[in-house]
């Protein structure tokens, strides 16, 4: 590595990790005027909500998606319990007249993202259980070692726990990516903007404001993989494209970080099972322990649920049914009844306009972040021979085949296989954010494409055009992550889209 190469490595970390922690020193919901209406005047797909009458309270939160899991951080530390709200129905004949309570209903406390038990008219989170626990972990020592309660200083324990659980594991993946880059990559020109797209050009850096499974998923990924690509040696005669094995410790922690991704992310499971199967073929009994590692987190998981909900199945299985959809819910349907807004997307279109919008169009992968059609050529041309040699990189070889089942298996089961009622984008979003956790493996299929482009003038051209719209794309939201992304807001500007 070169002194210069060095130190645009260092200076660039030091640019991404500084900006994160600054924003997230600076977090506040912002109530944007562009977003809201006065009372009285008609509802709109552009200005859903109604303006407050009075001066809301400064919080650290954002959406119903973070606020969800941060009622139960509260309740958890403050009053030894998952449930954040309870039900009350005076008359069982009349169950349409009841009363809730609890935090979930307290202002700047209030979300969308819960589940109602129908046994015990008890409130639940419904994000999965073991991202909350362990954050609650953090609050408990916050509290006890400082006297921070959230509910008297929620500035102290939410940016505290966001650097805890955002920033800190940025550094590692900032490191561990700039070392996989300069192994594997072949110039400078390409190295640097692989580089300066993981510290600008991906959502992971803008969601790092805000508590979520995503980015936490994406860091997991690369740690899971890492041990893998950086090696030198592969297996011999006829598994040459496969990776030599690391040492059986680098084999347990790739196996814990793989089903810690998996009960993160649902789909990394995919990709736990991918890596499980490379191991197996060279050594059964590695493989097995790979097992066994990567058991323990999911297995944590299975019991977390279960404690909190006295369930097994994650509670987002029991979407569309009455856990989700009772009396009041945000996502309860009334027959033939037609709703509006981006969680009802599905209703205002056909699945191949969703398909192209979660592609090339408001929400596209490709349209918000071209930088990822470069990491697709790359997956398709090394997998099939066309940029190096099978035999000249092989530990670095595999990583482009699995990388490319799993992402079209993943894509393709949120397109085609979920739910048409989960057809919504991911709700209030500034991107696609279900397959952020492949944003490591894509930055580095990536890598020999920037490398090809670097060496011709129209090739870095292209490369810089593409950059230029990703880092566009990931500092839009700069106040938010949970808004729409500029094409939305575009499109509807226009009246192209109404939902």
């Amino acid at each position: 590595m070169t002194d210069l190469r060095r130190w645009a490595y260092l200076l660039l970390l030091v640019a991404s990790v500084s900006t994160a922690t600054a924003r997230i020193a600076h977090v506040e919901l912002v109530f944007e005027p562009s977003g809201f209406r006065n009372e009285g005047e008609p509802w709109s797909t552009t200005q859903p909500r109604i303006w407050p009458k009075e001066r809301p309270n400064p919080m650290p939160t954002f959406s119903s998606n973070d606020r969800s899991r941060w009622c139960t951080i509260r309740n958890l530390v403050d009053e030894s319990k998952w449930e954040i709200g309870e039900r009350t129905v005076p008359d069982p004949n009349y169950p349409e007249v009841y009363r809730d309570t609890g935090i979930v209903f307290e202002e700047g406390w209030k979300s969308i993202d819960l589940v109602l038990d129908p046994e015990t008219h008890k409130f639940y989170s419904s994000k999965p259980p073991l991202l909350t626990f362990v954050a609650a972990g953090e609050y408990w020592l916050l509290k006890h070692a400082f006297g921070w309660s959230i509910l008297e200083k929620p500035n102290h324990v939410v940016k505290t726990i966001l650097i805890t659980f955002n920033v800190l594991p940025l550094i590692v993946y900032l490191l561990l990516l700039q070392r996989l880059l300069e192994r594997h990559g072949t110039s400078d020109l390409g190295q640097l903007f692989v580089f300066t797209a993981t510290c600008f050009g991906t959502f992971i850096t803008t969601f790092a404001t805000t508590l979520n499974n995503h980015t936490l998923a994406a860091f997991t990924t690369l740690a899971a993989i890492y041990p893998f690509l950086n090696q030198n040696g592969a297996f011999p005669n006829r598994w040459h494209w496969l990776p030599s094995l690391p040492s059986t410790g680098a084999v347990l922690l790739s196996g814990f970080m793989a089903g810690l991704g998996a009960c993160l992310e649902l789909p990394a499971l995919a990709f736990a099972a991918m890596l499980l199967a490379v191991i197996a073929v060279r050594s059964p009994a590695r493989g097995l322990l790979f097992l066994l590692a990567a058991a323990l987190p999911i297995a944590f998981q299975f019991w977390l649920n279960h404690h909190a909900l006295g369930i097994w199945e994650p509670v987002y299985q029991k979407f569309g049914g009455e856990w989700y959809e009772y009396a009041g819910s945000h996502w309860k349907l009334a027959p033939g009844q037609i709703k509006n807004g981006i969680d009802w997307a599905w209703q205002h279109e056909s699945k191949s306009e969703y398909v192209f919008h979660c592609l090339i169009g408001h929400h596209g992968v490709f349209s918000l972040t071209p930088i990822w059609i470069l990491s697709f050529v790359g997956m398709f041309a090394v997998t099939f021979g066309y940029l190096f040699r099978r035999d000249s990189k092989p530990n670095s070889y595999f990583l482009f085949p699995t990388a490319l089942v799993i992402s079209l298996v993943v894509i393709g089961f949120y397109l085609f296989v979920v739910n048409r009622r989960n057809d919504n984008y991911g709700g209030w979003t500034s991107g696609l954010r279900w397959l952020f956790w492949l944003t490591p493996l894509w930055l580095l299929t990536m890598l020999p494409v920037a490398d090809w482009l670097a060496q011709r003038r129209w090739g870095r051209a292209v490369a810089l055009v593409c950059m230029a719209m990703s880092i566009f794309s990931a500092s839009y939201p700069v106040w938010n992550p949970w808004r729409h992304p500029w094409l939305y807001d575009l499109l509807e500007s226009q009246g192209w889209i109404q939902y």
